[in-house]
């Protein structure tokens, strides 16, 4: 059974945590980690998805336990570095996977660089423009300053919000992690990344019609931070995509873990070498 094992490595300057699977397949997938998450955000999933494809999974530049850069805090910007990282780990056309903060970014990498990735999957990420946000990260986004944010204590708003996933009995292990994931000030650090969607989705709304990459988007049904429309308004202006919307909340990846990872499973064998994705 393969495990999450975290190692670092060095990109471009920058120490980056990730994790490999250990089967070796001809099939090559990047995972991206979720905010305010981990790349432990896969727990739940690793098993199902290592079984016919190589995983690795990557704490994204200053999220979880990678190191943080200020000129990468926003989706165009990280798109750039998602690229860099799959040259890192030699992966040629692999999928790509980044539900949450990932959805932005892997679109803006999808654009710019459209034979890049086999395919990728998004979802539960802020992607309509104008915002439609909810709960604390419209706050965050639209809030005037970010003093008052560091006042507060980070692990306290980190265990909030993953006290509200259901359905999932997460292992201490990946608790810990997460909350190990933003101690300091490092949750207020990465909010710049969340307040540029208010300048970035709009520029990516004028490139989805472009993307030929084939784009699976999962939403949890009652997600009450990112809400579902997101993904409607993904799948509307994505020429080339499939739209899944599941009986859960933001954290589907783990709250239907299941199921998420029977979407994911299918869709890589639907975007194989060879075969036509169909709307």
């Amino acid at each position: 059974m393969s495990e999450i094992r975290p190692r670092f490595r060095r990109i471009d300057g920058l120490s980056i945590r990730y994790a490999e699977s250990d089967d070796l397949h001809d099939g090559q997938a990047l995972l991206l980690s979720p905010f305010p998450e981990s790349l432990y955000a896969y727990h739940a999933t690793w098993s199902r998805l290592a079984e016919r494809t190589h995983l690795v999974a990557v704490d994204l530049p200053g999220f979880g336990h990678s190191e943080l850069r200020e000129d990468l805090l926003t989706p165009r910007a990280m798109g750039e570095f998602i690229v860099r990282i799959a040259d890192e780990f030699d992966m040629a056309m692999p999928h790509v996977v980044g539900p949450d903060i990932g959805t932005s970014a892997i679109l803006f990498a999808a654009a710019q660089h459209p034979d890049r990735f086999r395919s990728a999957v998004v979802g539960s990420g802020a992607a309509a423009a104008p915002l439609q946000l909810g709960g604390p990260l419209h706050e965050w986004v639209h809030a005037k300053d970010l003093a008052p944010y560091r006042k507060l204590a980070p692990k306290a708003i980190v265990a909030a919000a993953i006290d509200k996933i259901k359905s999932y009995e997460m292992p201490e292990t990946v608790r810990e992690d997460y909350l190990g994931s933003y101690v300091g000030q490092r949750m207020v650090d990465q909010m710049p990344y969340l307040r540029a969607f208010r300048q970035d989705l709009p520029v990516l709304r004028e490139l989805l019609p472009g993307i030929q990459t084939p784009v699976q988007v999962i939403a949890g049904r009652d997600d009450q931070v990112v809400p579902v429309a997101n993904a409607e308004y993904l799948h509307q202006y994505l020429p080339n995509s499939k739209l899944d919307v599941v009986d859960a909340g933001h954290w589907v990846w783990e709250e239907a873990a299941g199921e998420y990872a029977g979407i994911v499973n299918d869709w890589w064998s639907r975007t194989a070498p060879g075969r036509k994705t169909t709307r």
